[in-house]
């Protein structure tokens, strides 16, 4: 029987972290495990190869969640990474953190050490930045490389110079004093290459000997007596087998799979777990509650000129052939592109009319522009050009589940994002997207200008934008919260050790113990939360 000191579960943009900091101490053995492979293909390290990768059962969940009810009953596929570095091996590589007020928020609710004065050192620890940006915000030192995109499209300094005319200013720096403004994102690359958790936290140190990194490898459940997790169940390439904890497992497989292993395990609602036929071990009614997640909406402009990326006569000879050269030979061209290079943070009505200084007040939309025309047929591509702004509610209040599946497996979710079921996230997504042909409205697009796809000229009214919403409105993928931690009866975790209710060596590291849902992507904001775990776990007694 394997056995383990430590041994994280998910190879993500948490759990790669966990892992590098945990065996640096060479008197312990750690293991890593992930569900999916290597992800050693080209579409994960070229940054353009995302579109190969949603909806890519190799490299991706594809989830279903269930019909929504608040959506005319619609489903909406769930996209979570599954290969070395999880869902940062297959996002668009924006490298954001969220609010000061949202890690302030979380302290109000109990969370204390996690306010934004106690996270921006984790931040800046972990960074490598590479645009000179200000060190009271980032750190140069660190594993994970951020920088501008290599080849910004043009349209992406249209969209940002249109910005103005809607008041919203230039903002060079999202992760400084403040996100307002529009603007080029900073990625997570390093010479026009990804940069996942893997490759910067792992793959650096696989020579270390007592770091055993395990793909093809799914955790079943945990072995649980009393309060202590003495082992796994896992298949290995679809072979069962028993591994033995000698000290601690974490859960770092993310909002929809960590709460999916403790129900599995008997952690959540006794009530609940009984119904499925799973014996209760601790009885943690928050498990799987609380999903949280970013509600988005787009609209979709056709062009007649060949400026933004697209496929057509007039982008065959300087574009389509000569794109994998100058990416090789120089790291140019189309292939460095992740399709959303700019983007910003805009106050609706809403904020604006809110208190002044409070996180109401703060930016409550986010746009993410991609210079090239986004079907509103559901189509991954079409033919010819133009652009789209994707806007997204940035603090819903909406609250949705993930469940097991009454299916005997205990292995199938059933995902309820529960979207629109508060009506002020409607009234907010309205209102950014107003706002957002309030940009394309400028005079800087009158050169790029062509039909609205969608929403369409004929949409135009509240009820009109309403119903739009609610039969297109899809997810931005950053969900968070199912195991989160807290004070309050429905908290899973502990906020000063991540550690699971009841248990004594079981912890939650990712972007499921988040209270409430950041500004923002959640990628970064999930590595800092493994940073400040590993921290907890190395600043704790050795356990004999």
């Amino acid at each position: 029987m394997k056995s383990y000191d430590y041994i994280i579960v998910g190879a993500g943009s948490a759990g790669c972290v966990v892992a590098n900091r945990l065996s640096a101490d060479p008197a312990v053995s750690v293991c890593l495990i992930e569900a999916g492979g290597g992800g050693k293909s080209p579409l994960v390290s070229i940054p353009a190869g995302i579109f190969g990768l949603y909806g890519n059962k190799k490299y991706d969940y594809t989830f279903e969640g269930v019909p929504q009810r608040h959506l005319n009953n619609r489903t909406m596929m769930v996209n979570r990474g599954k290969a070395l570095g999880g869902s940062s091996a297959i996002n668009s590589m924006v490298y954001i953190r969220g609010n000061k007020n949202d890690y302030d928020g979380w302290a109000k609710l109990g969370c204390q050490g996690w306010s934004y004065a106690d996270v921006l050192p984790l931040f800046k620890q972990m960074e490598a930045n590479q645009n000179g940006q200000s060190a009271d915000y980032h750190g140069f030192n660190g594993e994970l490389s951020v920088t501008k995109p290599q080849d910004p499209n043009p349209v992406d300094q249209v969209f940002v110079k249109a910005g103005k005319a809607a008041g919203l200013p230039e903002n060079t720096d999202f992760n400084a004093a403040t996100q307002f403004g529009l603007g080029i994102y900073d990625v997570k690359q390093h010479r026009g290459e990804r940069v996942s958790s893997y490759t910067a936290f792992v793959k650096p140190v696989l020579s270390r000997p007592n770091l055993t990194l395990m793909t093809y490898t799914e955790v079943v459940s945990l072995q649980i007596q009393g309060d202590t997790v003495t082992g796994l169940e896992v298949e290995v390439n679809g072979n069962a087998q028993q591994w033995r904890c000698n000290k601690e497992v974490i859960l770092c497989a993310g909002t929809i799979l960590s709460p999916r292993l403790l129900l599995a395990s008997g952690i959540g609602d006794q009530t609940a777990l009984s119904a499925l036929g799973i014996e209760c071990k601790q009885h943690v009614p928050g498990v799987g509650e609380n999903l949280q997640d970013h509600v988005d909406s787009m609209v979709t402009v056709r062009s007649s000129t060949s400026d933004s990326i697209g496929i057509s006569l007039g982008t065959i000879l300087p574009h389509i052939i000569p794109a994998p050269f100058k990416y090789w030979l120089a790291r140019k061209g189309w292939w460095t592109t992740n399709y959303v290079e700019a983007g910003g943070f805009a106050k609706t009505k809403l904020a604006e009319a809110a208190e002044p200084g409070s996180a109401d007040a703060d930016p409550d939309v986010q746009f993410h522009l991609t210079p090239l025309y986004r079907s509103p047929r559901g189509k991954k591509f079409e033919l010819g050009h133009g652009y789209s702004v994707f806007t997204c509610v940035l603090r819903p209040r909406s609250a949705g589940t993930v469940k097991l599946s009454n299916d005997g497996t205990r292995r199938n979710v059933l995902i309820d994002h529960n979207f629109f079921a508060d009506e002020r996230d409607q009234k907010v997504l309205i209102e950014g997207l107003k706002k957002a042909r309030e940009i394309l409205a400028a005079p800087e697009f009158d050169p790029l200008r062509g039909e609205e796809m969608a929403p369409g000229k004929h949409i135009q009214t509240d009820e009109q934008i309403l119903d739009y919403l609610i039969n297109t409105t899809t997810t931005v993928y950053h969900p968070v919260g199912t195991c989160k931690m807290g004070i309050d009866e429905m908290a899973v975790v502990d906020p000063a050790t991540l550690k699971v209710k009841g248990m004594q060596n079981l912890r939650v590291m990712d972007a499921s113990v988040m209270p409430t849902l950041i500004s923002g992507n959640t990628s970064a904001p999930s590595m800092m939360i493994a940073e400040k775990g590993s921290q907890m776990i190395l600043a704790e007694p050795s356990v004999k």
